[in-house]
């Protein structure tokens, strides 16, 4: 690091990246500004759900999506063998629920006592109650990439919860920790 505050440049040629270069990336990747969402599904007669960061709209035709999930966790387990799942996008007044869902090490049994939602219509997948937006997904397509898995998913019910100035805050993470977009 420079003694200006600025980073200097930082080749990645290693077949492996080097502890400082990972280090680096997750410096720099924080700075990317995403919306939280949760992630849900039911796989066993069991519900999974996880808060995530990595989302995104894919195509408009036919409406998809694409969800990034650590591979070594239960929610990429789940969301893989189950072949259907939702994302409820969150506004400000969610940040407990994404917290709560986001914690290492929270028990399956009595995931979401704590979490208010409903079932989606079409998947039977929790939906949070107010979600800014809620997709309702079958899976097309799953990537590996490094540590995680790059779901696809082609859009079979979708909606909004939340109305009026609610729609206006969508719960934001930046710089490794939650933001609101407006004040």
């Amino acid at each position: 690091m420079e003694s200006s505050g600025t980073l200097s440049a930082h080749q990645v040629d290693e077949a492996e990246p080097s502890q400082s270069s990972i280090d680096l990336y997750r410096t720099l990747s924080a700075d990317i500004a995403s919306g939280v969402a949760v992630v849900s599904t039911v796989w066993r007669r069991r519900d999974y759900a996880a808060t995530v960061t990595g989302h995104m709209s894919v195509s408009y035709d036919p409406p998809t999506m694409l969800v990034s999930l650590y591979d070594g966790g239960r929610i990429a387990d789940a969301v893989s063998e189950s072949g259907i799942w939702a994302l409820s996008l969150l506004g400000s007044a969610h940040q407990g629920n994404a917290n709560w869902l986001a914690s290492p090490g929270t028990p399956l049994e009595g995931l979401l006592n704590q979490v208010p939602f409903r079932r989606g219509p079409a998947t039977g997948s929790v939906i949070i109650d107010g979600a800014l937006a809620y997709f309702e997904l079958r899976t097309v397509a799953i990537h590996e990439a490094a540590t995680h898995l790059l779901v696809v998913g082609e859009v079979v019910s979708m909606g909004r919860d939340a109305s009026g100035r609610e729609v206006q805050d969508p719960l934001i993470h930046y710089s490794s920790s939650y933001r609101r977009l407006s004040s």
